[in-house]
C-alpha cells in the first residue's frame, strides 16, 4: 500500500488562498529517534495518541521483535521517557501497524495490525487490545499484555490499514481494504456480548458505490458514520460516504464522488467534523496541479457541496496529498502532514488558516530528510497547550542509510 503513498512537493494556492512561506513563530524539536533494535522502532506510519497528562502513544510498522511495535512516551518534567509497551511477534497477535492506537472507555489502547492473525489465508491482520500488567511494574521495560479481538481472513475482510472507532456503547468499527461481498473493501463492526467479541460486516462496497476503503470512519450526533474510499463511485476516483442505521442494519448515502479535477481524487485521510457539522478531509492525488487537495463538505438542501481549501504540486515522491486525517483547533484552524511537500522534497507540516471566504497555507516545518525526519504520513496530535505532535516516517540519526523516522514537536511561540 505504499505505493498510494508517494508525491507533493512546493505550494501552489487556489484562487482563494495566499501565502506558502514556511512559519518562523514556533519551535520545531526531535522527542525520539528510532533506532529499529529490538527495545525500540522502526518507520512509523501513524500519528499519535494523547492522554489527559500528555503521554503520547504510537505505533511503528518495524522494528521491535522485527513485525512493528506500540510504545508510549511518558510526559515528564524534562521532557519525554519512550517506553515499548508490546512487540508484534508475526504470528497470531499480529503484525506491521499502520494505524495509530485509540484509548477506549476503560482506558487501555486499541489498534489493528495489516498482517499476522494467523498462517495464510488468515494472516491477514488484526484487531487487537493492550492492557498494562495487573500488578504493578518494577521496572520501566515491562511489556502490556495483548488481546487479538479478531482475525481477519478472506472471508470476512482483510488488510485493516485504519484506526478502530468506539461508538457510545463500547462497540468498535473500523474498515478493511479488501474483503467483503465483492472484494472491494468493507466497514466492520466488533461487538462486545459475553465476555467475547462478535465481528460482523456493517457495509459491503461493491465498485461503484466506492472501493478500497483505507481510512477509519468516525460518527455524528446521531450516531450515523462517515468515511472515505481511495476509489470506486460513478468515476472510480473515490468517494465520501454516509452510512445511516436502518433495519438492524446500515444504508449508504454517496456524499461525494471525486472527478479527478479542481475537486481532488484518491482521497486516502479520513474526515473530521467543524462545530457546525461541516466535513473536512484530503486526496492524493488530483487539484489544480495532480498533488492532492483539502477540501470542506458543506450540507445544503439535502445533498453536499464541496469547496477546494488548497490544491498541492505534484513532488518527487509519488506520494500526493495528506495521507494522514486531518485535525483541527479551537479557532478553527486545520493541521496535516504532506510526504514530500516542502522546501526540500521530504515532507512538511502545514497549516491552514480560515480568512474570510479563504485559507491561508503556512508550512509550519520543511523536513531536510536527515536529522528532523522525511515523509511524515500521519496525522498531527494537538495538546491541551497548543503544541503539535507527530511522526516521520523515515529520516532521523538511527538506521542507514535512510533513518528508521522520529516523532517531533512543535511549540508556538508563546
Amino acid at each position: 500500500m505504499r505505493s498510494f503513498r508517494n508525491a507533493v512537493t512546493i505550494l501552489i494556492a487556489l484562487a482563494l488562498t495566499v501565502l506558502g512561506s514556511s512559519a518562523q513563530a514556533q519551535t520545531f524539536s526531535v522527542i525520539h529517534n528510532f533506532t529499529g533494535v529490538p527495545r525500540d522502532g522502526a518507520n512509523p506510519y501513524a500519528g499519535l495518541t494523547i492522554d489527559q497528562v500528555g503521554n503520547l502513544y504510537g505505533t511503528t510498522r518495524n522494528g521491535g521483535s522485527g513485525y512493528g511495535m506500540v510504545f508510549e512516551l511518558k510526559h515528564t518534567n524534562s521532557g519525554f521517557l519512550f517506553r515499548p509497551l508490546y512487540s508484534f511477534a508475526g504470528g497470531n497477535d499480529g503484525a506491521s501497524p499502520e494505524a495509530g492506537v485509540i484509548i477506549g472507555p476503560d482506558g487501555s489502547l486499541y489498534g489493528t495490525t495489516t498482517s499476522g492473525g494467523g498462517a495464510p489465508p488468515e494472516g491477514v491482520g488484526t484487531v487487537f487490545n493492550l492492557k498494562p500488567p495487573p500488578a504493578a511494574c518494577k521496572t520501566a521495560l515491562c511489556p502490556w499484555m495483548e488481546t487479538v479481538l479478531q482475525s481477519f481472513n478472506e472471508a470476512n475482510g482483510s488488510y485493516p490499514y485504519s484506526e478502530v472507532t468506539v461508538d457510545q456503547a463500547g462497540n468498535l468499527y473500523g474498515t478493511v481494504r479488501s474483503g467483503g461481498e465483492r472484494d472491494d473493501g468493507a466497514v466492520y463492526e466488533l461487538t462486545f456480548f459475553n465476555g467475547g467479541w462478535t465481528e460482523s460486516t456493517a457495509y459491503s462496497f461493491s465498485g461503484s458505490d466506492g472501493q478500497y476503503p483505507l481510512a477509519g470512519v468516525i460518527f455524528d450526533n446521531m450516531g450515523n458514520l462517515y468515511g472515505t474510499t481511495l476509489a470506486g463511485g460513478s468515476s472510480g476516483y473515490g468517494t465520501v460516504f454516509q452510512l445511516v442505521p436502518a433495519n438492524g442494519g446500515w444504508r449508504e448515502n454517496i456524499l461525494y464522488t471525486f472527478q479527478d479535477g479542481n475537486d481532488g481524487a484518491a482521497p486516502y485521510a479520513g474526515l473530521i467534523f467543524d462545530p457546525s457539522g461541516n466535513l473536512y478531509g484530503a486526496t492524493v492525488g488530483g487539484g489544480r496541479n495532480g498533488g492532492g487537495t483539502v477540501f470542506e463538505l458543506t450540507p445544503s438542501n439535502g445533498s453536499w457541496a464541496l469547496k477546494t481549501l488548497y490544491s498541492f504540486n505534484t513532488g518527487a515522491h509519488g506520494c500526493g496529498g495528506p495521507n494522514g486525517t486531518l485535525v483541527m483547533d479551537g479557532a478553527g484552524n486545520v493541521y496535516g502532514t504532506t510526504c514530500s511537500e516542502g522546501a526540500y522534497g521530504y515532507g512538511n507540516v502545514f497549516e491552514l488558516t480560515p480568512s474570510g471566504n479563504s485559507w491561508t497555507y503556512t508550512s509550519l516545518h520543511d523536513f531536510t530528510g536527515g536529522s528532523d525526519g522525511a515523509m511524515p504520513y500521519g496525522s498531527v496530535a494537538i495538546d491541551a497547550n497548543g503544541k503539535l505532535y507527530g511522526t516521520a516516517s523515515q529520516g532521523g540519526t538511527g538506521c542507514a542509510p535512510y533513518g528508521c523516522g522520529v516523532v517531533w514537536e512543535i511549540t508556538p511561540q508563546q
